[in-house]
């Protein structure tokens, strides 16, 4: 019996494994701290550049604002996540591997939301930097 291909086909009925779904969280973490200092970023360029368009400039330092409150709300639901992974591993009695998988699709897909998101709000400070 070739107890490789079993395995394989283990790991394909049960999705991919756990180790793999916590590396994908700490990317998303490092990902959103990156985000947030690249929104202080864009926030002092647009405080040194909003002499002219001064509603315009304070529309973004307040999506700014809204973006920061984001990614901690977000970065505090995958940390919680993540702990969750501990106590299964763990063995705690009460947790599912399918539920933790089920907010892990859950949380992918908001990233997945927010990173569009996230797009297109970069893409509205870059055209506002540009007319200045």
């Amino acid at each position: 019996m070739n107890t490789k291909a079993l395995n394989q086909s283990k790991d394909f009925l049960l999705g991919v494994g756990l180790d793999i779904l916590h590396r994908e969280s700490t990317e998303w973490l490092d990902t959103l701290a990156f985000w947030k200092d690249e929104t202080r970023f864009f926030a002092d360029l647009l405080r040194k550049k909003d002499s002219r368009e001064m509603e315009y400039g304070k529309m973004l330092s307040n999506l700014d604002k809204i973006h920061e409150s984001l990614f901690d709300y977000l970065a505090d639901d995958i940390i919680s996540h993540e702990k969750l992974l501990a106590r299964l591993e763990k063995g705690e009695k009460g947790i599912a591997d399918v539920d933790y998988r089920d907010r892990h699709k859950n949380l992918k897909k908001r990233m997945q939301l927010f990173t569009r998101d996230f797009r297109e709000f970069k893409k509205m400070v870059f055209g506002h930097v540009k007319k200045l």
